[in-house]
């Protein structure tokens, strides 16, 4: 019965994906199928509800951040700080050295905004148009665009996949992220070794586009503009909660949008409930976007994975699968176990999120260890899901960046970090074992 119950969703999934259908659909689907299957299992409707609510509620405390990140996003749109940093990032871009500074820039925007989406469709829309004046390989250009937009995705303090991960696992944001820099430091060097040793060929003289122009048209682009951007870091620096951290960048950029772009504070509010919008069609491409409204689907997402978890661990639908990860778990790695249900997952349900839920609760007996299987979760379920060519991790960047499909054979840091924690987890194991003989 477990078995046809999961067929059908992953049907119900594969339906939406070939028809192009919101993944949403699929969920609801699902949502009614888990239920249903609860019903047979003899649980009563108001149980079954319960069960859903009680998944949900795991991960209440992150909710209001992603309306925070909603908010914070179009603010420093409109502010003008992300316009700043595009301009001032995009002066470093020579032929030679392209695909490794596409890599670092996206890199270091991803990291400030959290976001893969919102990096893609601003510093990876500028590489990508960058590369077509050179005419450089679409390939590798979106490769490399494609891993610095999942670096910061993983490794930021404002990510919503790394609060995420701290919500489900109990476990401490910074903490976690000095775990993961030290996890992604050799797949970092190694990415950047290929992306420097892919452009040794290129010669010709840089021929930049006019983007600092074109954003002087809509914003007075001066310092000041950074100050939102300063106190993300400073205040991540000493640690202070995320959502304050948050609130005060709103503040920040709210007060830049008032004082540099002589916004009002009815259009203020506007563009933090509804995002950033501009008429200039030169800038709408690369700016538009953000606001609370912008998050709704990720929390609709969110709160029926989260639903599924709670269903799942009380009717038991994927003990099953438990025991067999349990088994693979002891016959190779913890990691081996986790990494590849991750992958499974994301095959599957085409859901970062979905897949990070479904990995914590699968995989919490195989790695006991809440810090370890947070870290796990971010080398796997995090990082495995724009690997996925219909994900809508890959397909939605790929899309707003205008790079073709095979740009994810490219994108070798997202190769590198759980090939490289593959290769450590076996390397302890067979330490360990010399050890004890």
């Amino acid at each position: 019965m477990e078995i046809l119950v999961l067929c059908a969703f992953c049907t119900g999934l594969a339906v939406c994906v070939l028809r192009g259908w919101s993944i949403l659909l699929a969920l609801l689907f699902g949502l009614l199928l888990f239920f249903s299957y609860g019903r047979f299992k003899g649980f009563p409707w108001t149980e079954l509800l319960h069960m859903a609510l009680s998944g949900v509620r795991t991960i209440r405390k992150i909710l209001p951040v992603f309306l925070l990140i909603g908010a914070l996003s179009a603010l420093w749109r409109a502010s003008g700080a992300i316009p700043l940093i595009v301009c001032f990032a995009v002066r470093f871009i020579q032929p030679s050295i392209f695909y490794l500074a596409a890599f670092l820039l996206n890199c270091g925007v991803s990291v400030l905004m959290g976001s893969s989406f919102g990096t893609a469709a601003t510093m990876g829309a500028v590489c990508m148009s960058m590369s077509a004046v050179l005419g450089l390989n679409p390939v590798l250009s979106g490769g490399a665009v494609l891993s610095g937009i999942y670096f910061g995705d993983r490794w930021s303090p404002v990510s919503t996949s790394a609060l995420l991960v701290c919500e489900l696992t109990g476990t401490d944001l910074f903490s976690n992220l000095k775990k993961m820099f030290r996890t992604s430091l050799i797949p970092f060097l190694l990415a950047c070794g290929v992306y420097t040793a892919s452009g040794l060929s290129i010669h010709g003289a840089a021929a930049p586009l006019d983007i600092e122009s074109a954003f002087a048209r809509q914003f007075v682009l001066r310092w000041p503009a950074l100050l939102p951007v300063s106190a993300i870091l400073l205040l991540s620096a000493l640690r202070v909660n995320v959502k304050w951290t948050m609130l005060t960048s709103i503040a920040l950029a709210a007060a830049c949008c008032a004082a540099l772009q002589t916004m009002s504070f009815p259009d203020i509010c506007r563009a933090m409930l509804l995002g950033f919008r501009t008429a200039d069609p030169e800038l709408a491409a690369m700016l538009n976007g953000g606001g609370v409204v912008s998050m709704a689907n990720g929390l609709a997402i969110v709160s029926i994975s989260s639903a599924y978890s709670g269903l799942f661990r009380q009717t038991g639908l994927l003990d099953g699968a438990k025991r067999l990860l349990a088994r693979a778990a002891r016959s190779a790695t913890p990691f081996t176990a986790v990494a590849g249900f991750a992958l499974v997952s994301n095959v599957v349900g085409c859901s970062q999120t979905l897949s990070i839920l479904l990995t914590h609760q699968l995989c919490g007996e195989v790695e006991p260890d809440p810090q370890s299987l947070a870290i796990d979760l971010e080398d796997s379920s995090v990082i495995l899901a724009p690997l996925v060519p219909w994900s809508l991790a890959s397909a939605v960047p790929l899309a707003s960046i205008a790079a073709p499909t095979a740009s994810i054979l490219a994108a070798c840091y997202l190769y590198f970090l759980p090939l490289t924690r593959l290769a450590d987890s076996f390397w302890c194991k067979t330490h360990r074992k010399t050890e004890v003989s």
